[in-house]
């Protein structure tokens, strides 16, 4: 019988088979939704059926929500409605699951009265990840089988668990290999012969039974989230309703429930995190996408074993690929091999992986200091110093060793990609591949387009990002690209704060309230001041004079005070620390360059702090999308998001002043500008999408 174009009821001796066919993954819209409460129905008047299977084609259960649904009017009926007609079958209902059985997915799957789940099934409610909470008994029905602590880690978490880990928390009841349809209706005619009828879980309540505990597991979730997710409101709302669910009757713990899911669906937060959600989905759609296709990726090697040229190795092989690392000189080798094998000693050490793991994957490394290792390297990508002659240097080598059709990427961070290709005899194969340090964990990949390069070559770049499992943005070639342009006048507009008045500790502590994980002088000391001095040294004869320039940083770098390496820098490490202290000499250098200037400091609030901090950074980012470096608004908001700290709840700088209102931000730098008209310069870009009431997010649509 086929209930919808979606769901059918099968009935096979005695079981009725409730199936589910909605590719790619059994998306539960509205006619998933239709058909399963239709199916449920229709087995529990069959005579025929003496036990109900809830099973999906494909390859999956169903993996959640329909996200083509996301901001429409709701088309009933509402999935809390499907779960409780599901739990409220007269005849026992079995869950069969497979692939990744997420949010609502699962949230039937708990309102089924039994559950089995091939070995190699995930499930998980990952609802936070878009500023949500489980809304279709989530919060209420699976604390009541596992108590408070592993339901509030499933949903804080918002990662999937192996259907093994689930099991031995008791929401799966058997754990199955092989044949799921034949193991399910194993497992049906197992309860038929033992007696077993309907167990609705709403009823259950072996989570309650240690009331001390639960209630000890909520309190502690709850304290760590005031440290964690300060500002944020689901992960509080998910605490909310899971210490509900044992303190209130189901009915009116899912009111609650439903309630906290509204609240958090209207919400900013909710909306900044699904166009999160979606942008990062969006980055890999170029136009080079629809002429070219990818070349070869076979062999790969990385010039250079350092920090970064280790981590991008490291990437490759978690990938499966193999690599070739060039050095200098065998030393130099060694030193690259250590820095490597050093990333699997700590996974080793925390259990991650085994000896033999290690061992396994190391054997995908082969290390060289001659060049003419590289002549079947289908592309290299180059992670020597930061300084563009020695980059040249490295490039006329690759030019000579490599070859033809082989792809030379460069992972600089600010240097002029077309002035680097212009040095070689094929510029068409010479690309910007911007990894973020460390590169193994960073999801960020800048992909940096040059005039030259060939359409294959991006796409190729994009390909090796799906590989690497990164979020690939495409950038073209400018001081900076996206994220280290932007980072660089946000910057200027917090060292403007600084000599004005504001400590870096009050900025700092500022932004973190912000939402981001460090303020920007903390960050600084991290990845190191002398980089950023090194980078204001080379800009010098080009900075325009009218320009105000800062010398605090350089003041503090004077004295070999580079952040965390030195042990000082904004802050003082003592013995090593990663947080650092608050330093008077520190301040005493900003009095100093107060007075040399004759400022007088004013105090800032908060507010303004953040308020000038972000209008720094959406103003220079919209010179950028004007210029054609970014793509879409889109991109620029991933780009900060993966890359520079930007706190994902609020969606990125440009989603988060689409939901200020762009005339606020213009308003508020045309209010600058009157203190300083040199820097506060408003994007034309700006002024023309509020002159015409459109937004950014009219620009990620192509309006």
């Amino acid at each position: 019988m086929q209930i919808t174009d979606k769901v059918a009821l099968i009935v096979e001796d005695g079981i009725g088979f409730v199936t589910i066919d909605n590719p790619p993954v059994n998306a539960l819209g509205q006619s998933v939704r239709e058909g399963i409460l239709g199916g449920i129905k229709a087995a529990e008047v069959d005579d025929s059926v003496e036990i109900v299977i809830l099973i999906a084609e494909g390859r999956t259960f169903p993996a959640g929500a329909d996200i083509t649904e996301f901001g429409k009017p709701p088309m009933p009926p509402a999935l809390p409605d499907v779960c409780q007609v599901v739990e409220d079958c007269s005849k026992p209902v079995i869950a069969a699951l497979h692939g990744t059985a997420l949010g609502g997915g699962f949230e039937i799957a708990l309102s089924a009265h039994y559950r089995v789940a091939l070995a190699t099934a995930k499930i998980g409610l990952p609802e936070v990840n878009l500023g949500l909470l489980p809304g279709a008994s989530g919060t209420q029905r699976m604390p009541r089988i596992t108590g408070a602590g592993p339901a509030l880690d499933l949903m804080l978490s918002g990662k999937p668990i192996s259907a093994k880990a689930a099991m031995e928390m008791g929401v799966i009841d058997e754990v199955v290999e092989g044949d799921l349809k034949a193991a399910a209706i194993a497992y049906a005619r197992r309860l038929i012969r033992a007696g077993f009828g309907v167990r609705k879980t709403s009823e259950r309540v072996e989570g309650f039974d240690n009331v001390t505990n639960y209630q000890t597991a909520v309190d502690t979730r709850r304290a760590r989230l005031k440290q964690v997710a300060k500002g944020q409101m689901s992960p509080f709302r998910i605490v909310d309703c899971v210490e509900a669910a044992r303190k209130l009757p189901f009915a009116e713990g899912m009111v609650m429930e439903r309630a906290a899911f509204m609240e958090c669906l209207a919400s900013d937060q909710s909306k900044g995190m699904i166009h999160a959600f979606f942008s990062e989905r969006q980055t890999a759609k170029i136009p080079e996408m629809k002429v070219a296709k990818p070349r070869s990726l076979d062999n790969l090697a990385v010039i250079g074993g350092g920090t970064m040229g280790a981590g991008i190795a490291v990437a490759m092989m978690d990938a499966g690929m193999s690599v070739v690392m060039i050095e200098r000189d065998q030393e130099s080798l060694e030193r690259g091999r250590a820095n490597v094998e050093k990333v699997y000693d700590r996974n080793v050490a925390k259990g991650r992986i085994s000896e033999a793991g290690k061992a396994s994957i190391m054997q995908r490394f082969t290390g060289s200091v001659d060049y003419g290792d590289l002549a079947d390297v289908d592309l290299v990508i180059e992670a020597v110093f930061e300084e563009i002659e020695v980059k040249k240097a490295v490039f006329a080598q690759l030019d000579g060793a490599m070859k033809p059709g082989a792809i030379l990427a460069t992972n600089t961070s600010y240097l002029n990609i077309d002035d680097l290709a212009a040095t070689i005899s094929r510029p068409e194969d010479v690309i910007g591949l911007h990894f973020f340090s460390p590169a193994n964990i960073m999801k960020l990949l800048e992909i940096v387009v040059p005039a030259q390069v060939s359409d294959d070559v991006v796409v190729t770049a994009f390909e090796l990002a799906r590989r690497l499992r990164k979020i690939p943005v495409r950038a073209g070639v400018c001081d900076g690209f996206i994220g280290n342009r932007i980072l660089a006048n946000y910057k200027r507009a917090a060292d403007y704060m600084m000599e004005d008045g504001a400590s870096p500790y009050e900025i700092d502590a500022a932004m973190r309230d912000f939402g981001y994980p460090m303020g920007p002088f903390q960050v600084s000391d991290l990845a190191g001041g002398d980089i950023g001095w090194a980078t204001r040294k080379r800009k010098a004869a080009s900075r325009d004079p009218n320009e105000r320039y800062v010398e605090i940083a350089d003041r503090i770098c004077e004295n070999g005070w580079f952040g965390q390496k030195t042990q000082r820098g904004y802050y003082i490490y003592e013995n090593g620390a990663r947080v650092g202290q608050e330093d008077p000499e520190v301040l005493a250098i900003i009095d100093a360059e107060r007075a040399k200037k004759g400022i007088t400091p004013r105090v800032f609030s908060v507010e303004e702090i953040q308020q000038r901090y972000l209008a720094a950074m959406v103003n220079e980012a919209c010179n950028v999308l004007a210029e054609g470096i970014a793509l879409r608004p889109l991109d620029v908001d991933v780009t900060l998001l993966y890359g520079y700290g930007f706190p994902r709840w609020r969606g990125g700088p440009m989603k988060w002043a689409d939901m200020q209102g762009l005339d606020v931000i213009l308003g508020r730098i045309k209010d600058y500008a009157k203190q300083d008209a040199q820097f506060w310069q408003a994007s034309k870009l700006l002024e023309k999408l509020v002159a015409e009431g459109r937004t950014f997010d009219d620009l990620n649509k192509g309006k």
